[in-house]
């Protein structure tokens, strides 16, 4: 994915007024304290971002199961089927997931940094509905430049500071998820989130959706390398920085991924 380059020291605009309705906005503010308390427990939790220790592909006809995967392994080891299509071939592949509620990475968890919650970045937005089968070609962080083809069921348009966007959200199991990046991602200091862009569900109700960017999130790439996550399409690519949201894991030992 291309370097957003901005420079985050500079003397940054005043705030626009949030876009929703000052219902929307009640509602992100009082339900964020319980959001982010429900993130910092799911992520530590058996199957959690941090308890993934390995995902493992299966060479074809290799008709290892998940319980075959858990001998050897500590009580502590939980191991998943996922499938998806080699890319190249386009046949489908068989994996497995081991994830440990002991690991590591879940004992030298201490918390995932955070922007104070901005009512300014409570955004309202308009979903136009296209065709069922419509997909969008995303990189994803270990597929080499190749892309995957993912639903997009919509557009999200919606206007801030004079610039009109247009983002893609994909169908994530029947829930929108908007894989965004911005001029904060890999930025140093307090201003930096995850340099490989963040995740955004979205909340639509018709044709109306609210981006509560306070709610983005750092993807499960940001928790454990054995994800291959999906990277932002140039248009869902922000060439300003989105202060909002949470921004890197922090660990015990003072490092931050």
């Amino acid at each position: 994915m291309p370097d957003i380059v901005t420079d985050l020291s500079a003397p940054q605009q005043t705030p626009a007024p949030s876009t929703a309705s000052p219902a929307s906005v009640d509602a992100a503010r009082a339900g964020y304290d319980a959001w982010r308390q429900a993130r910092l427990s799911s992520v530590v939790g058996p199957t959690g971002n941090l308890a993934l220790i390995e995902t493992r592909w299966l060479a074809p006809g290799d008709a290892t199961t998940a319980d075959e995967a858990l001998v050897g392994q500590p009580e502590t080891v939980t191991a998943t089927e996922l499938s998806r299509r080699n890319l190249e071939t386009g046949e489908p592949e068989r994996g497995i997931r081991l994830w440990d509620a002991a690991s590591p990475a879940i004992r030298a968890f201490e918390t995932i940094d955070a922007f104070p919650f901005d009512p300014s970045w409570v955004v309202e937005a308009e979903f136009h509905p296209v065709a069922a089968d419509r997909t969008v070609p995303f990189e994803h962080l270990r597929d080499n430049g190749l892309t995957r083809e993912l639903v997009v069921p919509g557009d999200i348009t919606f206007s801030r500071d004079g610039v009109d966007y247009t983002l893609s959200a994909f169908d994530d199991d029947g829930t929108l998820l908007l894989v965004f990046a911005d001029a904060t991602n890999g930025a140093e200091g307090e201003s930096g989130t995850y340099a490989s862009g963040r995740f955004l569900f979205v909340q639509r109700d018709g044709d109306r959706v609210v981006l509560d960017f306070n709610r983005a999130f750092v993807p499960p790439c940001g928790f454990s390398d054995q994800y291959n996550c999906p990277l932002p399409p140039r248009n869902n690519r922000f060439s300003v920085p989105v202060p909002a949201g949470e921004k890197r894991v922090v660990l015990r030992s003072g490092g931050a991924h």
